[in-house]
């Protein structure tokens, strides 16, 4: 069960960032594993259990090493992060539920970051086929979160089959519904599960969605 995050937490994720060396990190993995890496398990296992018994979905909980095939120039990175998806073949393509803590805060919600130009057209193609069940599950979700669904959009958007739908045919990376928190007491202690499990619950819906047009 997941107690929640704590100063040091953060404090790791800043020494982190100003010192990404193998030197420093071996001195504080001890930090890493106590205050950052069993928390963010055990968040996960908590995030995960309306999906036990829905098929196809996997939890994943990243590690702070960098995959050193990717020659990136630190070695480690400086956040951690959840991810609830589909079993696929490369997530950025396909929608995501998350959770991620950083130096300045956490963030968690839904994403869909990079998904394919096949995959957007058969999206449109969907809201044009069903543009009432399209709309009231954007306006459902919006109202039931409180926050606005957003996305990146192309310079020239398609062409749309009414006003109504154009902000949608216009959509093309970044899809996303999601809140960020700074660091803060609020984001310390178990309520900060609590709050984040309520909100991915609103987000399946979406999700599901989504995951229609999965690759």
């Amino acid at each position: 069960m997941f107690e929640g995050f704590s100063p040091e937490t953060v404090d790791f994720l800043w020494g982190i960032r100003m010192n990404n060396n193998r030197e420093w990190f071996l001195e504080h993995k001890k930090d890493y594993v106590n205050y950052l890496y069993e928390p963010m398990k055990a968040l996960g296992k908590d995030l995960f259990q309306p999906f036990l018994d829905k098929p196809g979905n996997l939890l994943k909980v990243s590690r702070i090493y960098r995959d050193a095939r990717l020659h990136h120039p630190t070695p480690y990175k400086e956040s951690l992060w959840i991810c609830i998806r589909q079993d696929v073949q490369w997530w950025a393509e396909n929608p995501c539920l998350y959770f991620e803590i950083r130096p300045e805060g956490v963030s968690y919600g839904f994403i869909l970051l990079s998904p394919r130009v096949s995959t957007l057209e058969e999206i449109r193609k969907d809201i044009a086929a069903r543009p009432r069940a399209f709309l009231k599950l954007i306006k459902d979700t919006e109202k039931a979160t409180g926050v606005p669904i957003t996305a990146e959009c192309y310079k020239r958007p398609k062409e749309a089959p009414s006003e109504e739908l154009a902000p949608f045919f216009a959509w093309r990376k970044y899809i996303a519904c999601s809140v960020d928190e700074p660091v803060s007491p609020d984001i310390f202690g178990p309520e900060l599960g609590r709050r984040a499990g309520e909100f991915l619950e609103k987000l399946i819906p979406l999700y599901d969605y989504f995951n229609r047009f999965k690759v």
